[in-house]
């Protein structure tokens, strides 16, 4: 099984608690989590060591993705407004785990991802934020690369 881990480093124009928070408490990550023309119905988040997320996003209507889709996963390290690690894995509304097929996603995936978030002063109130998000079918890498850089385009907009 061939995987990709994707690297995005980004710089916002918002000091790192700001970007913190954003990322971190679920009524702000509805405001961006999932790409370009989707939603986020649900985001709920117990952030602690063990604790667990279930994000929902839902697509444009009239495409394939017309439709709600889920992803958990438990909080495995977390540093307060410097690091979270987190497993990442496809759901359904009730945080069952479930294969990527059943969202009809090609490719051989492993049991599960790694999501790695690091938050860094930038200077002059602004964060760098480094993703390392490891286990992408290579065939997939580039949309979800993709994915995630629109995103974060939409976090970008709802800092200011």
């Amino acid at each position: 099984m061939a995987t990709k881990t994707l690297h995005i480093t980004r710089i916002f124009n918002a000091p790192r608690e700001t970007v913190w928070k954003a990322f971190t408490e679920s009524e702000q990550i509805m405001k961006w989590w999932g790409p370009k023309d989707f939603t986020s119905p649900s985001a709920r988040v117990d952030l602690r060591v063990g604790g667990t997320y279930l994000f929902c996003m839902h697509g444009p209507a009239g495409t394939q993705f017309d439709k709600d889709m889920w992803s958990t996963g438990t909080y495995k390290e977390i540093i307060p407004l410097e690091k979270i690690v987190a497993t990442d894995n496809f759901s359904d509304e009730h945080g069952t785990i479930i294969s990527p097929e059943d969202y009809g996603m090609p490719g051989e995936w492993p049991e599960q991802m790694i999501v790695t978030f690091v938050f860094e002063d930038a200077g002059k109130g602004k964060t760098k934020l480094t993703l390392t998000h490891t286990g992408h079918p290579e065939e997939m890498a580039h949309l979800a690369e993709a994915g995630w850089n629109q995103s974060l385009d939409k976090f970008a907009a709802i800092l200011n």
